[in-house]
């Protein structure tokens, strides 16, 4: 369940996706049983993993069948989760994710996933792959499940950068509106800004900047602009895509996993009180699956990072098998439909449109 429709997708033929297999919690095991998966299920992927490649050879070694789907890039270096993306920026050339977005760099393959340190992955990012022109804060966009028909609304920025001013949360609703176009094919999505209130009068300045900026670019940005929303539309169908700075979505998105994990920890403990209750607990098993399925954050995961010139998916640092492959299944079909040359050509055609609403809304793009 990625919330990415597939219709009408040009490419047919082989799609090739750059794993950074040694950034995430649980090691390179999660990372090729995760891609195993998605092998498995479809045929049309190969992958290039980067990582130790004695290691990685063991762990390929115990399923034969996927050795020729699979070519290794030796990488001696990990990025962990604790290093600074400063130090990593310039002594990361040995590193695993370094390779992995290379990879992209070089047109070997179309999209990188990695499940390494967020702000050492968006730093070399931008330096290895650069920020599209006209793009002065690449986004993180996240698929958050909803009420809306297509069951997921599209959020951004979780985490690329905590400052946002109202000229990137304008950038943000374009770059957000086009992910949503192009992923679940609705042709005008409704656009909403984060703030604590609904009211026009409520909220930062740089939030009531913003609200006039996208308000003034929703024609030529083919989007409907629903103005404010509050943290209880995240979920909700009041709009398709929510805007917010990288502090504030990160802290949601953070948030929204914990509730999720504590449901369903409540939920058996509670058919483990008594009897009855398990019982009832066999009787209602078909729909605690799937509700199970439905707020599960591993069967959602995967960031897009947006913004840059070529497509990167994060994915959560501490997904196992399962989530690992929701991500790669999320990289191939965004690959799949032509999504980075899609985000490139609205960006471009977008810049224009920003400078001019950043001149009636009283600033510069």
């Amino acid at each position: 369940m990625t919330g990415i429709k597939t219709d009408d997708a040009p490419d047919t033929g082989r799609v090739v996706i750059s794993v950074d297999a040694m950034g995430g919690d649980r090691g390179p095991a999660a990372v090729v049983a995760g891609i195993a998966r998605s092998a498995k299920k479809n045929p049309d992927i190969h992958f290039i993993l980067h990582g130790r490649k004695a290691e990685l050879e063991r762990l390929i070694g115990r399923r034969r069948w996927l050795a020729d789907r699979i070519d290794i890039r030796d990488a001696a270096d990990v990025v962990t989760m604790h290093d600074k993306p400063s130090h990593v920026m310039r002594h990361g050339k040995d590193s695993s994710m370094w390779s992995a977005l290379d990879s992209v760099r070089s047109g070997e393959a179309k999209v990188c996933v990695s499940c390494g340190n967020t702000g050492a992955l968006m730093a070399l990012s931008m330096i290895r792959l650069r920020k599209l022109e006209g793009v002065n804060r690449p986004a993180i966009a996240i698929l958050w499940p909803s009420r809306n028909p297509q069951g997921f609304n599209v959020m951004l920025d979780v985490g690329a950068d905590i400052r946002a001013d109202e000229h990137d949360l304008l950038q943000y609703a374009l770059m957000g509106a086009s992910y949503c176009r192009n992923s679940q094919h609705i042709d005008l999505p409704r656009v909403g800004l984060l703030n604590v209130g609904t009211e026009e009068h409520k909220g930062r300045a740089e939030l009531k900047a913003a609200h006039d900026l996208i308000a003034a670019a929703e024609e030529r940005g083919k989007f409907k602009f629903v103005g404010f929303v509050e943290g209880g539309d995240i979920p909700g169908d009041a709009c398709d895509v929510i805007v917010t700075d990288g502090f504030t979505g990160n802290v949601a998105l953070k948030t929204g996993e914990g509730t999720a994990k504590l449901i369903g920890d409540l939920l058996k403990e509670a058919f483990k009180f008594s009897p009855l209750s398990r019982i009832a607990a066999v009787l209602a098993l078909t729909s605690m699956r799937r509700l199970q399925k439905r707020i599960d954050p591993r069967r959602v995961n995967g960031g897009v990072f947006l913004g840059l010139n070529g497509t990167v998916v994060k994915s959560h640092g501490s997904a196992d098998a399962t989530g690992i492959s929701a991500a790669v299944k999320l990289a191939f079909l965004l690959a799949r439909s032509g999504f980075g040359d899609k985000l490139a050509a609205r960006v471009a055609s977008s810049t224009a449109l920003a400078q001019d609403a950043g001149t009636q809304g009283g600033g510069t793009a």
